[in-house]
């Protein structure tokens, strides 16, 4: 046991005791909550550091913050009921919609008795005699259980850049993923935001709108294609409504959880302008239908992708009025779709405002901030307020800054100081009981994740009871199915383009992080076929004891 446990010990606290313990109250832990207590009446808490619920949804509250996946397959399948008496008002809801979404899903499953609020899980150790996890929380409780399971998201654990001088700015500044509740007022102030990813670009048009002026400090220029959203009229959602059953059958049996596939065609195969008509086409009807429901090729084939990515940098010449800075904010230095693919709200469109600054960082690096702005290479830069739109650390950051022990007391810290390894993305050699939701070696952010969330949550669950009906205490990959599944997700990711950028896929955001691609990238209806065949198999790869 870890010394805080010990020390615990000595202080003869004793731990309340659980089925289950699950960390984090978002989509995943929400669901999970649910199909554990209520479809297996397993006893269960939820440790939620946040004050309220909704994981990705409580914390990021900035400008211009909404879901980049439509409104009505963004959601939960698991209850027709919930499907018909919910009204999504938008086909890209913004995020107070979304949390109010998961709000009615906790009140109407009576979920929110279940969850410790304002509580963060700090340790969690197994306890090879009794077989059980121990786990320690900020507010010195202390719980038992045989299962543990990490809902902590792939994309919570907030990235601030460590650049000199930050703690001497005078003025205020934010990070997108811990937004204040309350709101930022930018009205008669000078702006910098500092990144340029899917919430930047968010972001910025919305900042612009308000603030006396922004100055936009780029390092790597994004493909972006407009979201054009619009309201669900009654028909609309009445058509929806009838077709859920069609509708997640076929996210569910897609490639990237969303109901629609790309053509059976090669970008190659069309001339120039057959092709640019379905690229018009598709940027006309907006949204990730752009990379997913366009060509087949476009993920594998370094000619085909680059038919698109030049399609989007002509779009980008032909918005942005300043040929300099559309130039600026063309991608040149990574294929299409290699990195998350953003989609916008007049975006491009933002840069052509009398008070909009675009600085290209690669030009010009960030030296330091300053106590009146931030201050490049080529000069200062007056600011009021600074934004960081600068990530997260995805996949591993919220997990790894729990201090989690095995057995033989081995830290998962340690297990992936080299990247991370998991089998299936869903549980860890050396780490029994112990599950993860979305984890690395899943489709997870290369996907439309309720599709893979609610996959995760259904065979975990699966999972538990056939071990609780077996008689069984524990499951744990072996370490050979670990390496095996290591190697092929690793073996996948060389295949398509995506080995082809330094991606926060890969943790290139973040100083000193192993560079491992994280994601699995199969596709969702492959690996879905894969988690049901090693379940079919008794669990194969797996080492069922006790």
């Amino acid at each position: 046991m870890s010394q805080s446990f010990a020390t615990a010990h000595q202080r003869a606290v004793e731990p309340e005791h659980h089925d289950v313990v699950i960390i984090g109250a978002g989509f995943s832990g929400l669901y999970m909550l649910y199909r554990v207590r209520d479809v297996l009446g397993l006893d269960t808490v939820v440790f939620e550091a946040g004050g309220g619920l909704g994981g990705t949804w409580y914390w990021n509250r900035y400008p211009g913050a909404r879901c980049d996946s439509e409104s009505f397959y963004y959601s939960y399948s698991f209850s027709e009921e919930l499907e018909q008496e919910w009204e999504w008002t938008s086909k890209y809801p913004e995020q107070p919609e979304i949390l109010r979404y998961l709000e009615h899903v906790a009140d109407r499953f009576d979920l929110r008795r279940d969850i410790r609020f304002e509580t963060r899980v700090e340790e969690a150790v197994f306890d090879e005699k009794t077989a059980r996890w121990l786990v320690g929380t900020d507010d010195g409780q202390r719980s038992s259980a045989q299962f543990l399971i990490s809902a902590v998201g792939c994309l919570s654990a907030a990235n601030v850049p460590d650049i000199p001088g930050l703690d001497c700015f005078e003025g205020d500044w934010y990070h997108t993923g811990r937004w204040p509740h309350d709101g930022v007022d930018f009205a008669n102030k000078r702006v910098g935001q500092i990144g340029t990813g899917s919430t930047g670009i968010q972001a910025a048009p919305v900042i612009a709108a308000q603030a006396a002026h922004l100055t936009v400090f780029q390092r790597t220029p994004n493909y972006s294609v407009p979201a054009r959203d619009a309201a669900l009229t009654p028909e609309r959602r009445a058509e929806i409504k009838e077709n859920y059953p069609a509708i997640r059958k076929h996210t569910r049996e897609s490639f990237g959880g969303f109901p629609y596939d790309p053509s059976s065609r090669s970008a190659l195969e069309l001339t120039h302008d057959e092709r640019t008509a379905v690229y018009e086409r598709l940027w006309q009807e907006g949204g990730f239908k752009f990379l997913w429901g366009s060509f087949y090729d476009l993920l594998l084939n370094e000619e085909a992708n680059e038919t698109a990515a030049e399609f989007i940098r002509s779009k980008i010449r032909e918005i942005v009025h300043d040929p300099t800075v559309a130039e600026t904010l063309a991608p040149k230095d990574h294929p299409y779709g290699s990195k998350r693919p953003p989609i916008d709200t007049d975006y491009f469109e933002t840069f052509n405002r009398d008070n909009v600054t675009l600085v290209d960082v690669r030009a010009e690096p960030i030296e330091q901030i300053t106590p009146t702005g931030l201050r490049t290479t080529a000069g200062d830069h007056e600011l009021d307020i600074i934004v960081f739109a600068t990530g997260f650390d995805a996949m591993t950051g919220a997990l790894l800054a729990i201090d989690i022990r095995g057995r033989d007391g081995l830290s998962l810290r340690d297990k992936w100081a080299d990247g991370p390894r998991t089998y299936l993305g869903l549980q860890i050699a050396g780490f029994p009981n112990l599950f993860t939701i979305t984890g690395p070696g899943s489709p997870s952010v290369l996907s439309n994740m309720p599709v893979s969330i609610e996959q995760h949550v259904e065979w975990i669950g699966d999972c538990i009871a056939h071990l609780r009906a077996a008689g069984r205490a524990t499951i744990e990959a072996t370490p050979a199915a670990e390496e095996a599944w290591v190697d092929h997700v690793a073996d996948l990711a060389q295949l398509g383009m995506f080995s082809k950028a330094n991606s926060w896929y890969v943790g290139a955001n973040i100083p000193g992080k192993k560079r491992v691609f994280m994601p699995y990238v199969g596709g969702v209806a492959n690996y879905r076929h894969r988690c049901d065949a090693v379940a079919a198999n008794a669990y194969e790869g797996f080492e069922l004891s006790g």
